[in-house]
């Protein structure tokens, strides 16, 4: 076993070297005033000459968002990853394309309409940045396609899954193939010519669609017609499915040969895909908005309407047919992309769905239950309440079920007598949420409910409305926040009558309330009753459903108003410790680095000796290996199985060792525009857990990668004489074997 997994000293520091053994006295100091960041220039502390601009100290933002779906394409390409895994990935990549395109993509051409000419931290105006993407997505496009069809379909026939074209079927398979046709396909198949008559047809986002001409068998006359690809069918239809052999169709081939039958008495002369990407960052004015759910039902029938940003087309497609689309669609050549062969990849996600082939995904992973809720809590009464007024619990997912920590909290918080309210925030959830539905239950109970419902949330807004109505037909308080900033916290607070007082349990997490991605987004939670943590949970609702301006908070960390200064602080503290000659230490996880403020800081930091690690799963504007700036910085990311998801802040600060868990990232977005909740993990027990993840993660050599000075990542490999440590293996071993949730040695 690594040593990672064993050493159990009392030093929760978690350096990748030792340090001085020299006790460090902390300072009790004032927090150092916003006001010392000027906004203008980042400049950053007065009487220092550390002023930084341009490309060369900031990645930038969109460039390094590739660089991140690069690194999640090199899982599809691992020849380690079983093969449906490897096209699962290729699935992943493309639909985070989709949602690049949408929102980054599409924010970039609202600046370019509205006349913003102006660079960006990194020294690109908004054109320069989509010169680059459009270089930088025609290769990924290349290297992904070619994943896929030279390395993974070959890979999946060796293991007798197979892909056919309608002209390699045997004379069964035709029948069978033309018999879906004729039952599934063609009813629903709605051809559509243009002409005087018959206007160009909308086409909607992320659909699959023939363009084609057909010529008139009378007259020879040439018509451009369109057919869409139905989104309700399966992309592949099963021909055959048995436990030792598989044989599949992609829909596009058997409508591209059956399509003559949509046009009797034409002849079809050419058909190819194509596919179009809308934008979905559209402008919004909450502050003049009388109800904000009409606002956001306007937006969403706006976004279904919004322009073109990226279309596909198959690269044989006839030079006129292409003008076109172009022109209907008021399409740019620099929006344009061909390729050969299917379009829209993001669907191979469906291939996991093949029967009888579990031999080929990962072995399947159960959550286990937490240990702490194996036992019984005070006066050996196991009801989740007293479980957690004996100790504060952190619950890891996908490591620790969902289902029996965080569903639990709130269903035994329905169902208990004792319990007169609940609050929770909602950002994201699932179509059918049990928490949903307990919160229902406790309304009819009597209790009093109110749930704070983030309309906001990309690509989320149908169902969180939806959800809204429900809960609010229930009769539970529903509110939609603060204009002009999303509520991103992930909080929930249950208030219990328990004789002489009333107490307050909370949690606070890094996820969403989804049951469904609990079981792929690596999170955090934290269970506690402590006074003041969930005193300020309460304050925090009281500031999101009521008029609370200048709200201030005992120990949680809330953004907007809060949360810069103290990171500003947190930070200060490392550098005035290396300055002192005092041990200090900085380690940061999280999906993004973006703030041009705090990464000036990072380096201020790194300048006087600070060894920072920063684990960053997506994009980082922070460069390394600056000489006199970034030295002392290194810069991680870990993509696997399981997406990275939690916010884990980690300040050496003396002998305190500071550590802090939530939901935001370092990004303006989130330090500014969203209310944003981080908790300090004072247990020392939970703090060592947290170590143990940094540990593990720090000393991943087969699913971390490094950001060089070069500005390019490097996946880390295992030296000769190293153990074999993979993050999310070493964990779900960790919880499988571990009867305590420290690490112990196994």
């Amino acid at each position: 076993m690594s040593k990672i997994l064993t050493d159990q000293n009392d030093d929760l520091s978690p350096d990748r070297e030792s340090f001085d053994p020299t006790a460090y006295q902390k300072s009790r100091r004032q927090p150092i005033e916003p006001e010392k960041i000027q906004k203008n220039n980042f400049k950053l502390i007065s009487g220092t000459d550390l002023e930084l601009h341009g490309p060369e100290y900031f990645h930038n933002y969109e460039l390094s968002w590739l660089d991140f779906n690069f690194r999640v394409l090199d899982e599809a390409r691992n020849p380690a990853n079983p093969p449906l895994e490897q096209a699962k990935f290729i699935g992943i990549v493309c639909s985070n394309l989709d949602e690049f395109f949408q929102k980054r993509v599409g924010g970039l051409k609202r600046q370019l309409q509205a006349g913003v000419n102006e660079p960006s931290v990194d020294g690109l105006t908004p054109f320069e940045q989509l010169k680059a993407i459009r270089k930088k997505v025609k290769v990924m496009i290349q290297d992904y396609r070619s994943c896929f069809f030279d390395e993974i379909v070959p890979r999946l026939k060796e293991h007798k899954i197979e892909f056919r074209n309608f002209a390699e079927l045997s004379k069964k398979e035709r029948k069978k193939v033309n018999d879906y046709f004729d039952s599934q396909l063609y009813p629903i198949l709605t051809p559509l010519i243009v002409d005087q008559a018959h206007p160009f047809p909308f086409i909607s986002n992320k659909s699959r669609s023939f363009a084609l001409e057909i010529a008139d068998d009378a007259t020879g006359e040439s018509i451009f017609a369109r057919i869409k690809v139905p989104d309700n069918r399966p992309r592949w239809f099963t021909i055959e499915n048995t436990a030792s052999k598989a044989i599949l169709i992609n829909i596009d081939h058997i409508i591209r040969e059956r399509m003559g039958d949509l046009f009797p008495g034409a002849t079809v002369q050419s058909a190819h895909i194509f596919r179009v990407t809308r934008n979905a960052d559209l402008k919004r004015n909450e502050e003049e908005a009388d109800d904000l759910l009409e606002l956001i039902e306007e937006e969403l029938r706006e976004r279904r309407f919004a322009d073109v940003v990226r279309l596909e087309i198959e690269a044989d497609m006839p030079v006129h047919i292409k003008e076109i689309l172009m022109d209907r669609m008021d399409v740019k050549p620099i929006d344009v992309f061909e390729m050969r062969g299917s379009i829209g990849l993001a669907d191979c996600m469906q291939l996991g769905k093949v029967k009888g082939f579990d031999q080929l995904k990962y072995s399947s992973w159960n959550p286990v239950l937490h240990p702490a809720f194996r036992s019984t809590g005070e006066e050996g009464s196991s009801d989740i309440f007293s479980i957690i007024r004996a100790k504060d619990i952190l619950v890891h997912h996908p490591y620790h079920s969902f289902s029996s920590s965080v569903e639990r909290f709130v269903q035994e918080a329905a169902a208990d007598p004792k319990v007169l309210a609940i609050k929770q925030t909602l950002y994201r959830t699932s179509t059918d949420s049990s928490l949903m539905h307990a919160l229902i239950k406790a309304v009819d109970a009597g209790k009093q409910v109110a749930v704070l419902v983030e309309l906001k949330a990309r690509f989320d807004e149908q169902q969180n409305m939806e959800w809204a109505l429900k809960l609010e037909k229930a009769g539970i308080h529903v509110s939609y926040g603060i204009p002009g900033l999303k509520i991103h916290s992930k909080v929930t607070v249950v208030v219990r009558d328990e004789g002489e007082m009333l107490r307050r349990y909370a949690h606070i997490g890094t996820g969403n309330y989804h049951p469904g991605t609990a079981n792929l987004y690596e999170d955090l939670g934290l269970f506690t009753c402590d006074p003041e943590l969930t005193s300020d949970v309460s304050d925090l609702f009281n500031f999101l459903t009521g008029y609370a301006p200048n709200q201030t908070y005992r120990k949680l960390l809330v953004a907007p108003n809060y949360l810069r200064t103290r990171i500003f602080d947190y930070i200060m503290h490392e550098v005035e410790a290396a300055q002192n000659g005092g041990p200090s230490r900085i380690i940061l996880k999280m999906n993004s680095l973006e703030d041009p403020q705090l990464i000036q800081l990072l380096y201020y930091a790194s300048s006087q000796g600070v060894k920072t690690d920063l684990i960053v799963r997506g994009v980082c504007r922070l460069k390394t290996g600056l000489k006199g700036l970034s030295e002392n910085i290194r810069v991680h990311s870990v993509i696997g199985r399981f997406l990275e998801h939690s916010r884990i802040y980690y300040f050496r600060h003396g002998e305190e060792h500071v550590y802090l868990i939530g939901s935001a990232d370092i990004m303006h977005r989130n330090l500014d525009a969203r209310v944003e909740a981080i908790t300090p993990v004072e247990n020392l027990q939970l703090k060592k857990y947290l170590r143990f993840i940094f540990q593990v993660q720090l000393n991943d050599n087969q699913q971390r990668w490094e950001l060089g000075p070069d500005s390019q990542y490097t996946r880390v490999t295992k030296e000769a004489d190293q153990s074999e440590v993979a993050t999310h293996q070493v964990l779900m071993n960790h919880a499988l074997y571990s009867k305590d949730p420290l690490p112990v040695q196994s």
